[in-house]
């Protein structure tokens, strides 16, 4: 599959994706001593909705503008929709991506890196974080980046890992990336966006974590609809060294994670089958 960012700016996927990114680098900042956030498939850092990419597919409607709209929002939310109406605007004219959303919410003594190969989406990545001396903008493969930034020299950090999943090769060299990253900096929080479409495809893949994976790996899964493997019905998400923001068990007997992403499922729903689930790969 191709998941070029502008096409699905602000969908379920980025709704997921972005909450946990909150939730993961409020938690870095409960300390005073500075980290690091690498994005390793950046794209632009930010969509505008009535251009023609997020246009033509929509998806957006039935994501961050859904969520926007409901009255009363997870409270684990907060931060996230708070960061997303002060970048994109009341009303929602442009959606903050994982860019965006990192530099919003780093200190000024965090460092940020963002790397985007595709050479017209990294030009508009410079372009878009040119004034903010915390960032430096590159165009280069995020697979050689893990090798290249890592470890950071502040030994905090928070990695994210994004692929556009144009690779039949993709979760290959996303387990052997992850791997070598962890090899360098076995202390940093690692989030790795999957999508949820063939089962097959993605569950090889978590058992191939499962069997070799890091350490204190878990996995973070929501469905909007029933398994389809002609589309994308659902997102997932790797986390290695999760923050205990995530998995603090709440009286419902449920992560804090799960809580969410439960509301999250029945919120963005979009046709019977939808659901939420969690896994420890690696306890």
């Amino acid at each position: 599959m191709n998941y070029r960012h502008a096409y699905h700016a602000g969908n379920f996927a980025d709704v997921m994706k972005h909450a946990l990114l909150t939730l993961v680098i409020g938690h870095m900042k409960k300390k005073d001593k500075p980290f690091f956030l690498l994005d390793t498939h950046a794209g632009t850092g930010m969509t505008e909705l009535g251009g023609e990419e997020a246009q033509k597919t929509g998806e957006y409607l039935q994501g961050i503008a859904r969520l926007l709209d409901t009255p009363v929002p997870h409270p684990a939310l907060t931060a996230y929709l708070d960061a997303v109406r002060k970048l994109g605007g009341t009303p929602l004219t442009r959606y903050p991506g994982s860019p965006a959303l990192m530099a919003h919410l780093a200190r000024a003594e965090d460092r940020l890196a963002f790397c985007e190969l595709h050479p017209e989406d990294a030009a508009r990545l410079r372009a878009n974080f040119r004034r903010d001396a915390r960032v430096k903008s590159h165009e280069m493969d995020g697979y050689t980046a893990l090798k290249a930034m890592l470890p950071p020299k502040e030994r905090r950090g928070v990695i994210l890992i994004d692929p556009p999943f144009e690779q039949r090769d993709e979760y290959a060299r996303l387990a052997e990336a992850l791997a070598e990253a962890h090899r360098r900096f076995a202390t940093g929080t690692y989030l790795i966006w999957y999508p949820l479409k063939d089962p097959a495809v993605s569950g090889e893949f978590l058992e191939r974590l499962a069997a070799g994976g890091p350490p204190r790996t878990l996995a973070l899964e929501v469905q909007v609809m029933a398994t389809d493997p002609m589309r994308m019905t659902g997102s997932g998400m790797i986390l290695v060294n999760p923050p205990f923001v995530l998995t603090e068990q709440g009286p419902d007997g449920k992560s804090a994670a799960l809580s969410l992403l439960d509301w999250l499922a029945a919120a963005l729903a979009q046709g019977p089958g939808a659901r939420a689930r969690e896994e420890w790969l690696k306890d």
